[in-house]
């Protein structure tokens, strides 16, 4: 689901395969942008299987139920006549049909296991991509040829995520996103100091008698913030003080809890929600909530999406000099979040679309948390892989651009293919 537009504008361009028999579905993870419209596709592809891993398919769920909350309420709001998209029945259903699939075992499109002997069948096996719990890059093989799907990824550990475990072997065709690929990473960057840097920001905030606001995704960033203030705490960094989440990051978070001793994680114990006991705010709650000094708001959604638990906060706090917004992943530049980030102090923002511009008061900084991997690892997969074919997806233009140019002079041997929505790629 497109993360900025509504109703048909936020749906993939599902016509290029309305003639089409489905065999297979192959997800990636459970963010919205991959996962928000698979009811919609599975009412339209009703024969197709789908894949998943098994955490995957028990955050995807939650997120879908989640969806519906929000469509339902934007109908009403934004007069989305069309919402919502697909129902709490439908998205049951739809998740009954999901099939749970191991890391490293190869499948057969048929949902079983490939036999031993088996060689030419069309196969594929899911691979740790270390971005959010669950996620996974996509391993095809075919009549002795390979195409890898990287998925987001990000070969780096993160404060609980540990980093991806990808193929070495041959690969004809790499598929490979390009989220940071218009950033270079600092040549000192490391996450412990930038661990540090967070800590210290947090505490002048709190010294100037103000708040901090975080906008994080519910699904992967809110967990590392948490794990984060953890640290501080045991390590002394910082004493301890008030968290608030939103009530979609606290149902993800007891997901994170319950798999803590299964899946591969730093902190392999800690569970979360027990340990930095937030609080838990919602639609309702988030308008009467006092803003109080010295506590942290980490509040979904990372881009401030208007109507969110993020956007309606940073509202109430953006013309006080005493408060703080810290972004620590992945803003679009067009989303509240970017334009809250590249605001001019002193300038003027407008948040949501139906409000009125602010003026910028409030301490806005910047912290490179993200859960993509950095272009400097991406390319550096791709060069270790050397594919005859490699195509560039999930990135701004900008982003994309970046990796196509250093990809063609790195790589000379290489076709990289930059492709077009809506035009038919032979694989």
């Amino acid at each position: 689901m497109h993360p900025k537009n509504t109703g048909e504008e936020a749906l993939p361009n599902f016509k290029a395969i309305a003639n089409r028999k489905i065999e297979a579905i192959l997800i990636s993870h459970g963010h919205q942008d991959h996962i928000g419209t698979l009811p919609v596709l599975m009412r339209r592809q009703p024969a197709a299987r789908i894949f998943m891993t098994e955490t995957t398919a028990e955050i995807g769920s939650v997120l879908l139920h989640n969806s519906v909350n929000v469509m339902t309420r934007q109908r009403e709001e934004i007069g989305a006549t069309l919402y919502p998209l697909f129902t709490h029945r439908e998205t049951d259903r739809a998740s009954d049909l999901w099939q749970w699939c191991p890391l490293r075992q190869p499948m057969l499109m048929s949902g079983e296991r490939v036999p031993q002997r088996e060689t030419d069948a069309l196969t594929f096996e899911f691979f740790d991509a270390g971005h959010v719990l669950g996620s996974a890059g996509v391993l095809l093989r075919a009549d002795g040829r390979t195409i890898f799907y990287t998925g987001d990824v990000n070969f780096d550990d993160q404060t609980i995520m540990e980093a991806a475990i990808f193929p070495e072997e041959k690969i004809d065709m790499l598929i490979m996103e390009c989220t940071r690929g218009d950033h270079a990473k600092s040549a000192d960057w490391t996450r412990e100091g930038e661990e540090r840097r967070l800590a210290d920001a947090i505490d002048r905030a709190f010294k100037r008698g103000g708040c901090v606001l975080i906008p994080v995704f519910a699904l992967g960033k809110t967990q590392e913030a948490l794990a984060m203030f953890y640290k501080f705490r045991q390590e002394r960094i910082l004493s301890e003080f008030p968290i608030y989440i939103g009530g979609l990051s606290s149902k993800m978070t007891d997901i994170y809890d319950r798999r803590a001793h299964t899946a591969r994680r730093q902190l392999a114990r800690l569970r979360l929600m027990e340990k930095t006991a937030p609080f838990v705010l919602n639609g309702q709650t988030i308008h009467d909530a006092p803003i109080r000094a010295g506590r942290v708001y980490a509040l979904s959604s990372g881009m401030m999406t208007p109507k969110t638990l993020s956007n309606i906060f940073a509202r109430r706090l953006v013309a006080n000099p005493q408060h703080s917004v810290f972004f620590v992943g992945y803003a679009d530049p067009e989303s509240p979040a970017g334009l809250l980030r590249d605001a001019t102090p002193g300038g003027d923002v407008v948040l949501d679309p139906d409000g009125r511009a602010q003026r910028v008061r409030c301490n806005v900084e910047q912290f490179q948390f993200s859960a993509h991997a950095t272009r400097e690892t991406l390319i550096a997969y791709a060069k270790k892989l050397s594919p005859r074919k490699i195509v560039l997806v999930h990135g701004d233009p900008t982003a994309v651009e970046w990796m196509r140019a250093t990809l063609v002079a790195d790589l000379p041997n290489s076709e990289v293919i930059v492709p077009a929505p809506g035009v038919e790629l032979e694989l």
